[in-house]
Order: structure tokens, then C-alpha cells, then sequence
């Protein structure tokens, strides 16, 4: 724990140091610290699945205590190196080990904190990274020693500057100078003017920040300390102070100094920044390809992963069969100790050629099933789109035929204007519905509209039969929030041709949008028959709205893990009667 006070040369030191004292134990298999100090030297060589490996050889007395913390601990940092988004499955590992730290009352309870603070920040959520940033700190056993301030405020600088808050970037700053002044830390001083480059760049002092980018970038270099984001920041410093061809020159030596670590993953942020200094120029043929690069950066990000997952089997490999000849060396005559390593060497480059060969037809034969089963799921997608359209499309029947029986009705009553006022109507309703048809989704200001037409010549056809309301929530915009087409109508309909017939009052049917337990909720509410049988009425003909749209829901929203639901209830309780539908879906915004 005391190693987080210490300079990073000191503790790289330490870990060498105790690797080889404790490397002498001929126990040292079970000791749980030889395996963490071997695994953190695996670490500083770059053999980072060596380190891994050696770190889940660690073994505690006993089941969540503070060496097994302390492995969960050093695995899970392992996974989350990178800098890349932490997925929730490993979001949800840290927590889990979070609470065992907090359960146990652990001294490394505070790590955890720190984990959580680093895995936000690499998430985008600046705001949680504070959070557990803070609580980091606070519970930090060496909360007052200067290395850890010093680290506590510059990652507090580092989230200021991401949230944009221009005063607290100044203050953190001022506390970690004042601080690495105190300490006479170098390093941290020089970190300091880094940071106030990119106050002076929020401020366009141009001139200041490019200077004060200078010093850092001359004090990394000077110490053989330089990194691929001195590189970056020195780059951008220069185009923002209209010196592209020093912006090139940085950038492209940032691309170089990264490319040196064949297991670091490439970023687009050096090309990105390589296009503006460009454009800048007004060299556009330059321009063009660094936009190609930053394009195809995540294709060569999936081929160094391949790449390191096979020299992760290697690594593996070789480890466990240099263990097994030296004990068999120990175990053997000093005479034969020559032969038997000259055997050893020679087998080793067997192996490496043959697991060079193996490594090559297996890394071929796994990228031709990933296309076939990219393949396989475009085609699957397709099939799935095709199917939601012919699902959405069988309720066009159904409706289209209740409407020409209404217009067939009014023509055979002799109502001539109205005949033409409600073929006029239905014609418009029928245009919007063929439309609509062609999309997934379709605005609720949409829906509403064809509602109120349909409604409209309901009535018509039924004269005083019935009333009906629709209401919107106040939450809700009626021109971005989209819903599936189609998808209330077939309710009404059941509502006017099986709910309001043949009763002795006039029915009401109220239509409501609105948000609830976050989710759209859309409810058809009439006052009508109910749902008890009818004469002269054929029961599956009323249920066809219910199995088409489960079959919808199932397909627009379950089927890709989101919650949406309806419930059709009967209201006859208390001498009530009438149809109660809830309709639950995800809010779709345009």
C-alpha cells in the first residue's frame, strides 16, 4: 500500500528488488507476494499477459480476503489498461468486488474507489469519476502524504478540464504546483505546465500555452520520460497557434513514438489533428489520407488484438515450458547441464516455428468464420426487417375493409354529399396509411392525425353513437417522439365495431399519450360492451389486434432487450363496463 507514496523510479526499484529476494524462497510458488512482485516486473518488460498470468497464481489464506482483494484488484486494472470504454460486465466486476471491500471492512477498500474513479472517466461520465475520486482520497490511508495529494489533484485538474470548468482547472492547478514546489518533485512541476497549456489554449493565448507545452515536452524529453500524449498535446499547441508544418512534424513523431509499443492500440487522435494541420496548408491530398488512416484506425485495432491474443498462447506456453526444464535441470547431474540446455534450445525453435505455422492457419481460419457469420447476421437482419413489414401490413386489411363497408353504407342511405365528404376523407386517411406503412416508425403527431381522420368518419357512418378525447402529456413532443405506425388504430377500431354496438347510451372512448415509469404509455379507454361475447360475432376476429402487435412489440423492441408491454383488461366491475388497453414501448426520439 505505502508503494503509491513513491516515485515511479523508486517503486519499479522495489519490485525488482523484492522479485529477486523472494525468486531465492524455495517456497515461493505458495507465497502469494512472489507471484504479484513477478507479476508487476512481467509488467515494467511489457510481457503483460506474462503479468496476468503470474497475478491469478496468487492464492489468500482464506475466501475474499486482502491477497485475494488484492489479486481481483491488479486483474481487473490489467483488463481496464488501454484507456478504452470499460464494458459493463467488467463495470459490474469492480462493484462486486467494491462491495466485498466494503463488507470486509479492507484496507484496499480504498483501491477500489480509485478503480471505479478511472473506469467513469474512461466511460465519459466526469461526474461519477469525481465522486469516487473523492471518496478515493478520503479513505486513502496516506491521504496527507504530498505524492498522493499531488496525484489527487491532478486528476481533479484532468476532470475539470473535461467537464469545462475553467476556475476549478486553475485552482488544482495552483495546489499541485504550490505542492511539487514544497516537495521539490520535478516531474510534477513540469506536469503542472502542461496543465497550463490548456488553460491558456480555453483562454486562445495561443502563444502562452504553446510555450508552456514547450517546457513539459523538453522536461520528458531531457528525463527519457516522453509519451505518446506530450507528443499529441506539443502537436496541437502548434496548430493552434498557426504553425502547421511544427504540427506535423509532432503529430507524425507521436504516430512513430506509438508505434514503437507493437501492443499498444493505434488512436485517430494524431491523425485527426494530422487532417487539420492540413487543411490548414491547404494541402488536401495530405489531408484526404490522414482521414483514410483515422478511418480504417479500427480495422488495424481488431488486428492487433488478434495479433496479441496469439502471442498471448505463445507467452503462455513458452513460460510453462521454461518452468518445467529448470526444475528438470535441478533435478539432473551438473555434468549433463550443457547437453540438456542445447536440447532445450533446440526444441524451443521447433516449437516457435511450429506455433508460428499454427498461429498463422489459425488466425486465417478464425477471420473466414467471422465473415461468414457477419454474413449470416446481415442476412438474419434483413430477414427480420422484411417480417416486421409484413406484420405491420396485416393490419391494413382489416382496416381498409371496415372503411369501404362504411362508404358502402352511406352510399346505399342515399347520402350523396356525405357519401363524396367521407371518399374524400378516406382517401386522404388511406394515402397517410400507405405512407406510413414504409416506415419503422412514425411521428405521434403523425399517428394523432390519422387517428382523428379515422375517428372522424366513424363518426360519420355512426351519427351520435359516439364521443371521443385525445390527450397528449405536456412531456411529450409531438414531432420528435416516434412510435411504430398503426399501432393504436386497430384498438379503436375494436372499440367503435364491437364496444359501442348495440348499447343504450352514447359511448366515450379517450386516447392518452403520456410518460410513465419511463416509458411511452399509451392507453385506449372506452365505456362500451366490455369484452364478454357478442351475438353473431366471431371471438378470434376481436383478438387479431392483440397477436399482431405482440408479434410487433416482439420484434421492434424485446427482441433487442428493451421492455414493452400491453395489457387488455375488461372494466365490468361495479356496474362498469367498457375496454381498458395499455400500451407500454420505449421512448424513440427522431
Amino acid at each position: 500500500m505505502s508503494l503509491d507514496t513513491l516515485s515511479s523510479a523508486a517503486v519499479k526499484k522495489i519490485v525488482y528488488q523484492q522479485d529477486s529476494l523472494l525468486g531465492k524462497d524455495p517456497d515461493k510458488e505458495s507465497n502469494p507476494y512472489y507471484h504479484y512482485f513477478h507479476a508487476r516486473k512481467y509488467v515494467y518488460q511489457n510481457k503483460r499477459d506474462s503479468g496476468l498470468i503470474a497475478y491469478q497464481k496468487m492464492k489468500g489464506l482464506k475466501q475474499d480476503d486482502d491477497i485475494e482483494l488484492l489479486k481481483t484488484y491488479r486483474v481487473l486494472t490489467h483488463k481496464m489498461a488501454g484507456g478504452s470504454m470499460v464494458e459493463p460486465a467488467l463495470m459490474g466486476q469492480i462493484f462486486a468486488a467494491l462491495k466485498i471491500a466494503e463488507q470486509t471492512h479492507s484496507r484496499l477498500t480504498y483501491s477500489f474507489y480509485d478503480l471505479l474513479a478511472q473506469a467513469y472517466f474512461q466511460n465519459q461520465d466526469e461526474k461519477k469519476s469525481i465522486e469516487y475520486a473523492a471518496m478515493y482520497f478520503k479513505h486513502n490511508p496516506f491521504n496527507t502524504h504530498p505524492v498522493i495529494k499531488q496525484r489527487y489533484f491532478d486528476i481533479s485538474f484532468l476532470l475539470a478540464s473535461r467537464l469545462g470548468d475553467f476556475k476549478k482547472m486553475v485552482h488544482f492547478n495552483a495546489q499541485a504546483r504550490r505542492l511539487a514546489k514544497q516537495v521539490g518533485d520535478s516531474l510534477a512541476i513540469a506536469r503542472t505546465y502542461d496543465n497550463e497549456a490548456q488553460i491558456y489554449s480555453r483562454q486562445l493565448q495561443t502563444a502562452k500555452a504553446l510555450a508552456c507545452s514547450k517546457i513539459y515536452f523538453n522536461y520528458l524529453k531531457k528525463t527519457n520520460n516522453l509519451n505518446g500524449i506530450a507528443y499529441n498535446n506539443l502537436a496541437t499547441a502548434f496548430s493552434q497557434d498557426k504553425q502547421p508544418d511544427s504540427a506535423i512534424k509532432y503529430y507524425k513523431a507521436g504516430i512513430a513514438f506509438e508505434k514503437r509499443d507493437a501492443s499498444a492500440r493505434q488512436k485517430d487522435v494524431y491523425y485527426n489533428g494530422l487532417l487539420e494541420a492540413y487543411k490548414m496548408k491547404g494541402d488536401l491530398a495530405h489531408a484526404l489520407q490522414a482521414a483514410d488512416s483515422a478511418y480504417t484506425i479500427e480495422l488495424g485495432n481488431y488486428k492487433a488484438i488478434e495479433a496479441v491474443k496469439v502471442a498471448e498462447i505463445h507467452e503462455k506456453y513458452q513460460t510453462e515450458k521454461k518452468d518445467r526444464n529448470i526444475a528438470e535441470l535441478n533435478s539432473r547431474n551438473k555434468l549433463n547441464e550443457t547437453i540438456i540446455k542445447q536440447q532445450r534450445w533446440t526444441l524451443f525453435l521447433v516449437l516457435m516455428i511450429f506455433l508460428s505455422i499454427v498461429s498463422f492457419f489459425y488466425s486465417f481460419y478464425r477471420q473466414q468464420r467471422l465473415r461468414e457469420k457477419n454474413k449470416l447476421l446481415k442476412s438474419e437482419n434483413q430477414r427480420l426487417n422484411v417480417e416486421q413489414k409484413m406484420l405491420q401490413a396485416q393490419l391494413n386489411p382489416h382496416f381498409i375493409f371496415n372503411a369501404i363497408a362504411n362508404l358502402q353504407s352511406l352510399v346505399a342511405s342515399g347520402h350523396i354529399e356525405e357519401s363524396v365528404c367521407y371518399l374524400r376523407s378516406f382517401s386522404e386517411l388511406l394515402r397517410s396509411t400507405l405512407e406510413q406503412n414504409r416506415k419503422d416508425f412514425i411521428e405521434i403527431d403523425e399517428e394523432i392525425a390519422s387517428l382523428n381522420n379515422y375517428l372522424r368518419l366513424q363518426q360519420m357512418r355512426y351519427a351520435d353513437v359516439f364521443d371521443y378525447k385525445i390527450v397528449v402529456d405536456d412531456q411529450l413532443n409531438l414531432n420528435q417522439t416516434l412510435i411504430p405506425p398503426m399501432l393504436v388504430q386497430p384498438f379503436v377500431e375494436n372499440a367503435i365495431e364491437h364496444g359501442f354496438r348495440n348499447i343504450g347510451y352514447k359511448g366515450l372512448l379517450n386516447i392518452s399519450f403520456k410518460i410513465k415509469d419511463g416509458l411511452l404509455a399509451i392507453e385506449i379507454d372506452d365505456n362500451g360492451s366490455g369484452l364478454g361475447p357478442k351475438p353473431n360475432e366471431n371471438p378470434k376476429k376481436q383478438s387479431l389486434a392483440q397477436v399482431i402487435l405482440k408479434e410487433r412489440i416482439d420484434l421492434l423492441f424485446t427482441a433487442n432487450g428493451q421492455q414493452a408491454q400491453f395489457k387488455v383488461s375488461d372494466k365490468r366491475i361495479n356496474a362498469v363496463t367498457g375496454v381498458f388497453v395499455e400500451i407500454q414501448i420505449p421512448i424513440v426520439n427522431d
